[in-house]
């Protein structure tokens, strides 16, 4: 498999968009795809460029054994793209920024992240910037299932990858 390269994104790259980059490196981690799976994540605005997470967000992730504390917001840029295989977004709003600044030859590669979710049925994964505590626990449960379904897609596709080669006659055949 060759890498595949996501991009989670959400407004400001501080709650829902580490949170989701987090997740899914312990998942890579777990399932020792590091070689083949890269993560990262950005804000559709750089208000908060060069903070680490939202300490609410630190502490809801460090709680289930994710470590967010060596990520550092950024802005998406128009390099992105090019870059990443998929985009995800958290909500609508990012969704509508991330197709406003999309080349047309890229569109194909934007996505909302709980399209891959098994357990909630809402396409979104709400802010919990101005709300509480509880809210950012809501955000891990809504990452951590969507998170698991695209590990799940990713995994399965790998495997009908390999399969193919498997099949494919060799040079000179």
């Amino acid at each position: 498999m060759a890498n595949v390269q996501i991009l989670f994104v959400c407004m400001g790259n501080i709650c829902r968009s580490p949170t989701a980059e987090g997740v899914m490196r312990k998942l890579i981690e777990n399932a020792d795809m590091q070689n083949r799976i890269v993560v990262d994540s950005a804000g559709t605005h750089g208000y908060h460029v060069g903070e680490p997470p939202d300490p609410r967000a630190l502490a809801a992730a460090q709680r289930r054994g994710y470590d967010l504390s060596m990520l550092r917001a950024r802005e998406l840029s128009v390099e992105d793209f090019e870059r990443f295989d998929l985009l995800l977004a958290m909500d609508f709003n990012n969704l509508d920024r991330l197709q406003t600044m999309c080349p047309a030859a890229c569109e194909s590669k934007l996505g909302m992240l709980m399209e891959y979710s098994r357990k909630f049925k809402t396409p979104v994964v709400p802010d919990p910037y101005y709300r509480g505590s509880t809210d950012f626990d809501r955000v891990l449960d809504y990452v951590e299932d969507a998170c698991k379904g695209l590990m799940r897609t990713l995994v399965q596709s790998h495997i009908a990858l390999e399969r193919l080669e498997a099949r494919a006659p060799g040079p000179g055949m």
